[in-house]
């Protein structure tokens, strides 16, 4: 077994404390990683505060791990010592299922199994990234390409495949108007994909304070969604709106910008239920969708999308003592626009 620390909550809403856990020992195809920085995502905040309900405690968050791999089993054979990698939201999945095969393991009809609050396939629990160490199957770690830095490449493992999966589902593309809601962790990163693929970009915001930096991320639009008459100008705009926030919206509001045959789909995650009117769907064939961040494969082709294009988070580097006091900024969205954990300091 290897010992390691780490950052866990002992309770629902509870402070991080420095404790220490047991990782397993290596199997033949694992590969036991030296973590180098942990994003915080706001899933963490949800599930450290058992906001979802399922919280299995202590607990040890985090799901965008960027690291250097320290040691690997006999059967590995995609990575050697010293290669720089990342693990994502998930460390297992069955492998056989029509899911699996088709390298959508997010959707493992077994369940995935994922990289914190959960159990493995055998019963044990899983512990995240606000580790010094951890150790992962070699099927679900993904390499970071060299011009990628390993912090920047950090909040990609969850917020970059989070954004990129579904603007690739819903072919964000040339001649394609697509519409980002919110400029926040995950709606940065939209911007920065939907232009990469070519798509015209708007982003709708609640106010006009992030105009100048919607436009140096790509984004060719902006209106703030407090002004009733940015919607009646955006009536049946848009091919795709994808919604980033993890706030309960006005429905029909936003499905009234949809085009025949849109779709508005969902990523940001609010704990309370959303509403809306069917006739909102059914009068111009609109849809409703949702996903659930990418498949390894994925995960790889939007890192290699990334490196290719210069496209990365605005992040704060923070030390291991400060992640209480991220959460609390996270909820006041005082950040521009994620946090990454320096392991070091743990």
């Amino acid at each position: 077994m290897c010992k390691t620390h780490v950052l866990s909550v002992a309770s629902a809403k509870a402070p991080f404390e420095k404790t220490t856990i047991e990782r397993r020992e290596l199997r033949s195809d694992d590969i036991l990683i030296n973590i180098k920085f942990s994003g915080i995502c706001h899933s963490d905040i949800h599930s450290a505060w058992d906001e979802w309900g399922g919280g299995m405690f202590p607990m040890v968050p985090g799901h965008e791990i960027a690291g250097v791999v320290e040691a690997v089993g006999a059967a590995v054979t995609k990575f050697a010592v010293g290669d720089r990698v990342g693990v994502g939201c998930f460390v297992d999945s069955c492998g056989e299922c029509e899911y699996c095969l088709k390298g959508e393991e997010q959707y493992c009809t077994k369940g995935v199994v994922g990289t914190y609050n959960a159990l493995d396939y055998e019963g044990n629990r899983t512990y995240g990234g606000y580790s010094q160490k951890i150790v992962v199957t070699e099927r679900f770690v993904v390499r970071i390409p060299d011009s990628l830095e390993l912090d920047v490449a950090s909040p990609l493992l969850c917020a970059g495949i989070t954004t990129y999966s579904p603007l690739k589902h819903w072919n964000a593309g040339p001649g394609k108007k697509v519409a980002i809601v919110g400029l926040g962790g995950l709606g940065h990163l939209a911007v920065q994909y939907a232009h990469a693929l070519g798509a015209e970009v708007t982003v709708l915001s609640q106010s006009m304070s992030k105009k100048a930096e919607a436009h140096e991320l790509g984004a060719d639009f902006y209106y703030a969604t407090s002004d009733p008459a940015a919607f009646k100008e955006l009536a049946n705009r848009f091919d795709l709106i994808l919604n980033t926030v993890a706030a309960n919206l006005d429905v029909n509001a936003y499905l009234s910008l949809l085009r025949v045959d849109g779709t508005l789909v969902n990523v940001g995650a609010p704990a309370e239920a959303d509403s809306y009117h069917v006739f909102s769907l059914i009068m111009q064939r609109r849809s409703i969708a949702g996903s659930l961040v990418g498949g390894i494969q994925e995960t790889q082709e939007m890192l290699d999308f990334s490196a290719q294009h210069g496209i990365g988070p605005k992040i704060e580097i923070i030390r291991a003592d400060q992640v209480d006091e991220a959460y609390q900024r996270i909820l006041r969205s005082d950040v521009r626009y994620r946090f990454v954990i320096d392991i070091a300091t743990l």
